[in-house]
């Protein structure tokens, strides 16, 4: 099952480029069709460094926004020109381990077939702050409780699923932290597989633990109210097989890049 990896990256100088070469390292050539690069209007070197890298990699794409938008933005942007019916995402800080991609696929099922539709990452050994540990958990705690959604570690940038079944969602920013509760509400399975974790090497987070909070309990209410206003009953055919109703994929785009891109 090859697929496409897509990362989002917003100022990451100094780790984008170590990443992406580890991804195609590591990765053998049956499971990994192309790596999609999302820069979020940076500031920084992020375009020089992967613009360096295209050269020595062509199934390397790198895709820019023409200003700042946000990660779900990007993973959008980046799912929308994937050219493959399996998508992998991880985040551009390098903190992801792009060999633990291959175990979450192996848990996947196929496009359309039964079985998961997303695999995502569980931290098991998360090396982040304690005051961000402690953040995530309660945060985790919460949206558990409300959601019902059985996630246990909805930060984990390290996920794979079906690119058809992503972009029949309901987009909104910050949906990347509700893919999970998303995809149970469109009538998907979900599973999680133990991955690695590992800190940044150059850089900051973009993200405040106070920041977070007010977006994410903005964010969750209106998940909640989507999860119950979301009906995905099943269809009887003439045959009588049971099927689930998917709702049409949006046809508009993502929005307005700038597209550097090596053709594969």
């Amino acid at each position: 099952m090859r697929v496409s990896v897509v990362i989002p990256a917003y100022n990451e100088a100094g780790n984008i480029g170590r990443l992406v070469t580890e991804t195609f390292n590591v990765l053998p050539e049956d499971i990994l069709g192309e790596v999609v690069v999302v820069d979020d209007c940076s500031d920084d070197g992020t375009r020089a460094e992967i613009r360096g890298l295209m050269a020595q990699y062509p199934r390397l794409r790198y895709l820019r926004h023409a200003h700042r938008a946000g990660q779900s933005a990007g993973l959008r942007t980046g799912i929308f020109a994937a050219g493959f019916p399996v998508v992998a995402t991880m985040d551009g800080d390098g903190q992801n381990v792009p060999a633990d991609i291959p175990a979450l696929l192996a848990r996947l099922a196929p496009p359309g077939g039964p079985g998961p539709a997303l695999v995502g990452g569980l931290r098991a050994r998360r090396l982040a702050t304690g005051s961000r540990r402690f953040a995530s958990r309660f945060a985790n705690g919460l949206r558990a409780r409300l959601l019902k959604d059985d996630c246990p570690d909805t930060g984990c940038g390290i996920k794979v699923y079906w690119r058809e079944a992503f972009l029949r969602l309901p987009y909104f920013s910050s949906m990347h932290r509700y893919l999970p509760a998303l995809f149970l509400s469109y009538g998907h399975e979900v599973a999680y597989e133990p991955v690695g974790d590992r800190p940044r090497l150059a850089g900051s987070s973009k993200y405040t633990n106070f920041g977070r909070a007010l977006v994410g309990i903005y964010d969750l209410f209106g998940v909640v109210w989507l999860r119950r206003r979301t009906i995905v009953p099943p269809i009887a055919e003439d045959s009588g097989a049971a099927i689930p109703l998917r709702p049409a994929a949006p046809a508009h785009s993502a929005g307005r890049i700038d597209a550097d891109t090596v053709s594969l």
